[in-house]
């Protein structure tokens, strides 16, 4: 629970909704975003569901406060990550100000400099989280039209996700 890595991805809902908008990068077509965060080893530890029109930054408080505490050893249980890797779409001085307040340490890129910041050595776990998460067929395009008959969907997307994780992690170690 050292490091956490977030990121969305573009959905098409053909047949709209809630949680449903105009898509800024698909021509205005319907669409909605998962949001996703995952911890070093890109076990999902919150995912959520978004209009397409919404802006990363906005959702970043929300998706922090919807990860759930996590039981470890003695003591009190681990609510959030220490360090927190986003893109450049998460990038706005005020919402690293409030990612400080949850004592979390923001690596964001900056907007307006080149790429090669360094932080994709350990955002690229999200992004195979997120790949792993449109495997499942009912994942890729939105066919549902209430928001929470899609949830549902997410969270065992997610849940199998975790299932399948340590199973790859154990057969991964040397022996």
């Amino acid at each position: 629970m050292e490091r956490a890595s977030v990121d969305s991805s573009h959905l098409r809902a053909m047949k709209g909704g809630a949680a449903a908008g105009p898509s800024p990068v698909d021509r205005g077509r319907t669409a909605s975003k998962h949001r996703v965060i995952v911890e070093a080893h890109g076990i999902p530890l919150a995912a959520t569901l978004t209009g397409g029109n919404r802006n990363d930054v906005t959702q970043l408080i929300p998706l922090i406060q919807a990860v759930p505490p996590i039981r470890g050893k003695r003591g009190q249980p681990l609510h959030r990550p220490k360090h927190l890797y986003a893109d450049r779409g998460y990038d706005h001085e005020s919402y690293r100000d409030q990612v400080r307040r949850f004592e979390i340490t923001p690596h964001i890129a900056r907007r307006g400099t080149e790429h090669g910041s360094g932080l994709g050595v350990h955002r690229w776990v999200v992004e195979g989280a997120i790949a792993l998460l449109h495997w499942f067929r009912r994942l890729r395009i939105r066919w549902e039209i209430r928001d929470d008959i899609h949830r549902p969907f997410i969270a065992l997307g997610c849940a199998v996700i975790c299932w399948r994780r340590p199973r790859t992690l154990s057969d991964s170690r040397p022996k």
